[in-house]
């Protein structure tokens, strides 16, 4: 944990000094000044390194992370399960942890997450998302998804006697219009993106199959585009992938089992993949795998997946689904895309200005540049020698203000 330093933000402009501010490119570091008003970079202009600011000497600074693929709303899954978390825990006391669990992403130096679904939580990350706008508690910015739309009888909580109706982790919805009208309730609930589940296990203990035809995943994208937003799809079965990819999502969550024509597919699309390593790892260590064993199959194909993707040259952003692992832990993520084959400047890359391009926010998310909102992070060490660096966040700015 950072120690919790006195705000450097007073009335007017702030300078920052640093010998070590990641350049816009993402491949080297700079000695800079930065000018912050109002929340923005107003200036960044060649500063010598011997003149840094006392909070910034040795300090690797970094534009604020970005993380596509959050549950802010579940906790990890080996502190309470993930049924016992939808069926038992109340929506108020999840929402209050809701707001522990996104200050703890914030000091992680995660600036803006995409929450991909509340799990039963109804819209509870959209209010989430208005509270830390108004300056009512501290986190990050979000982007919310709200409920996730799921087909009937291909979501949990499952297995239980059929007699009795149990609150669901998404909203069902089958058919074009039924899914069309799905994403209008979303919408006008304050819903950034919309989520839909390409695939998922019919039954307990089953193998996932594809459950959405191409057809509602259309109306899906097409009702989402209609009001200017982007539609995120889990899939991890390759007819799941293949058939979210050709109905025009933007991004295809997990991915696992996607096929090299498929890939090659998303390629030609411009379909991202967030992979959602760091949540395959840690379901990997819930079984009882440990670091140094032979890994487990599907956290082994998930890995092979990220390799064959950033071959055939599949834009890859940083997205872990914390939540299944403790908020706070997100940086794993960008650790493990480094293991899988990206270079550290990739992997810091595809959770900066790879993510904001996901986000439609390139402009002003993910670099250090005039223009961008004053979100930076400072660190003990340099990330692109070692990602492992993002571990030791020494500070957070949020909008220009140390938070």
């Amino acid at each position: 944990m950072w120690p919790i330093l006195p705000q450097l933000l007073l009335a007017g402009s702030v300078q920052l000094t640093c010998a070590h501010v990641l350049a816009p490119d993402g491949e080297h570091w700079t000695a800079a000044r930065i000018t912050i008003e109002d929340g923005r970079i107003t200036a960044v202009e060649s500063g010598p390194p011997g003149a840094e600011s006392p909070e910034l000497k040795g300090s690797y600074l970094v534009p604020g992370l970005i993380d596509l693929h959050t549950h802010l709303l579940l906790h990890a899954y080996d502190e309470t399960s993930w049924d016992d978390q939808v069926l038992k825990e109340s929506l108020e006391l999840r929402t209050i942890r809701a707001t522990k669990q996104a200050l703890d992403t914030l000091r992680a130096g995660f600036t803006t997450v995409r929450e991909l679904g509340t799990e039963g939580a109804g819209f509870a990350d959209v209010a989430l998302r208005d509270a830390i706008q108004k300056g009512i508690v501290e986190g990050p910015t979000i982007f919310a998804a709200t409920r996730a739309i799921v087909a009937t009888g291909c979501y949990g909580p499952a297995g239980f006697d059929p007699r009795f109706a149990l609150p669901k982790g998404a909203q069902e919805a089958d058919g074009p219009d039924g899914v069309r009208k799905a994403v209008r309730e979303q919408l006008a609930a304050g819903a950034d993106w919309i989520k839909v589940y390409a695939d998922y296990r019919r039954a307990p203990a089953e193998p996932a199959t594809a459950t959405f035809s191409i057809e509602e995943l259309k109306a899906a994208v097409d009702e989402a585009r209609s009001a200017g937003k982007p539609v995120a799809a889990h899939a991890s079965t390759d007819e799941g992938i293949r058939r979210a990819v050709l109905a025009g999502v933007a991004t295809i969550e997990h991915g696992t089992e996607a096929s090299e024509e498929t890939l090659k597919l998303m390629k030609e699309h411009g379909t991202v993949l967030v992979p959602t390593l760091a949540a395959a790892e840690a379901i990997a260590r819930y079984g009882g795998w440990k670091e140094g064993e032979v890994e487990p199959a599907r956290l082994a194909r998930a890995k092979a997946s990220v390799r064959k993707a950033r071959e055939l040259g599949v834009l890859i952003a940083c997205g872990s689904d914390a939540g299944v692992f403790a908020h706070g832990k997100n940086a794993r993520e960008i650790e493990l895309l480094s293991a899988c084959g990206l270079s550290p400047a990739e992997a810091l890359r595809a959770a900066t200005s790879v993510a904001a391009r996901v986000l439609g926010r390139e402009k002003d998310l993910g670099r250090i540049e005039k223009g961008c909102a004053a979100d930076l992070v400072a660190l003990g060490s340099d990330p692109l020698a070692d990602p492992a660096a993002l571990r030791d966040v020494r500070g957070v700015w949020k909008s220009g203000r140390r938070r």
